[in-house]
């Protein structure tokens, strides 16, 4: 097939630190061409790619530190898309781009994958019952607020399984790996630590806009507790020396998190999840087989002290069942090749048929 990933422009593919979607965009573009597609990558001019790289902007957004309206960018992006139609059986995009008016309408099959939460009530008005936008959920926690969006499916992430080796005998630690926000909870992660005397490695992002949290309500904590190590953002080799040797990954959310890549990041390792039951956590946590889902932190506590009876092997046996990039791919293409086939029998029967079976 001929596929055309188009990425977000806010970091480089792969990002160089934190950067979820822009990391799935890359195991799974990567994959694609292991898998003999030829593929055009959309993306920023940083990026770095088996595929066939078309930059859209030089730089990527963030790291550069552009501050304009994201719009101008992102209809850049969409244009240079368009302007190369001819050369794709399928347009995937990972971006907001299926917003744009007529965007249904262009003359190639076509696939947007959500990556972010869709409760706001926004949300409902740009995906109601008559958008003809095509769009695959990462969960199926994250498709529930608008059950009337034109689903194809839903797709779990997934990783390549030599991304991170298996760590079979762990050091006394707890680890929190993501941003530093309200949603995040990283004091709920602090009070577990200090409820059972561990160290508590903290490797995070702080975006502007929670630097107020951070100052007001985390920073006194991690004063006030020797046991927390705040050791900022890290790369993959620094999370598989923080994730591989952790007792235990804490993953507190208090959100509707739409996937959490990094629960799968851990069980990569052979690392157990502590993770709340929220959003997608019943979806990538079997409780006794790659983790444990707790309400309260007294939970969060009693599963600690029990974490040494989950076979790690088996945490890492688990991933390689579930969540390999190469069964993510696999179940892309199947929609890929179900649109494709669409597009070219477009009657409104066969576009039923095709998104009721995929569905």
């Amino acid at each position: 097939m001929r596929i055309a990933q188009i990425s977000p422009l806010f970091e480089s593919v792969p990002p160089l630190r934190y950067g979820g979607t822009e990391r799935v965009v890359h195991y799974l573009t990567e994959e694609f061409v292991n898998r003999g597609h030829e593929v055009v990558l959309f993306a920023s001019g940083d990026s770095l790619t088996s595929a066939e790289l078309f930059p859209c902007v030089p730089r990527a957004l963030r790291p550069a530190g552009y501050r304009g309206d994201l719009r101008v960018p992102e209809d850049r992006q969409l244009d240079q898309v368009i302007g190369q139609l001819d050369r794709f059986d399928i347009l995937h995009f990972h971006t907001g781009h299926g917003l744009h008016p007529g965007i249904a309408r262009l003359p190639v099959a076509q696939l947007h994958t959500l990556h972010g939460p869709l409760t706001g009530p926004e949300m409902a008005q740009l995906h109601g019952d008559s958008d003809p936008v095509p769009l695959v959920s990462i969960s199926e926690s994250q498709r529930a607020p608008l059950p009337g969006a034109h689903w194809l499916g839903t797709i779990h992430h997934g990783l390549p399984t030599d991304l991170y080796r298996f760590q079979p005998s762990p050091s006394e630690y707890l680890a929190f790996v993501g941003r530093i926000s309200p949603e995040k909870r990283l004091d709920r992660a602090i009070s577990i630590a200090n409820a059972l005397g561990l160290p508590l490695k903290v490797a995070a992002k702080i975006d502007a806009v929670d630097l107020d949290y951070f100052h007001t309500t985390i920073e006194p904590l991690l004063r006030d507790s020797p046991l927390v190590e705040f050791i900022g953002e890290v790369d993959d080799a620094g999370k598989q020396e923080l994730l591989g040797n952790a007792l235990a990954l804490l993953f507190p959310i208090d959100w509707p998190e739409p996937f959490g890549l990094v629960m799968i990041e851990a069980n990569a390792c052979g690392t157990p999840v502590i993770a709340w039951r929220n959003g997608s956590t019943p979806e990538v946590i079997r409780p006794g087989h790659n983790g444990l889902l707790v309400e309260t932190i007294e939970e969060a506590v009693t599963a600690v002290r029990g974490i040494e009876r989950l076979d790690r092997r088996r945490v890492r046996h688990d991933f390689e069942q579930r969540f390999t990039v190469a069964r993510q791919a696999a179940d892309y293409e199947r929609l890929f090749q179900r649109q494709i086939e669409a597009r070219r029998s477009p009657s409104p029967a066969r576009l039923l048929a095709t998104c009721s079976h995929a569905a």
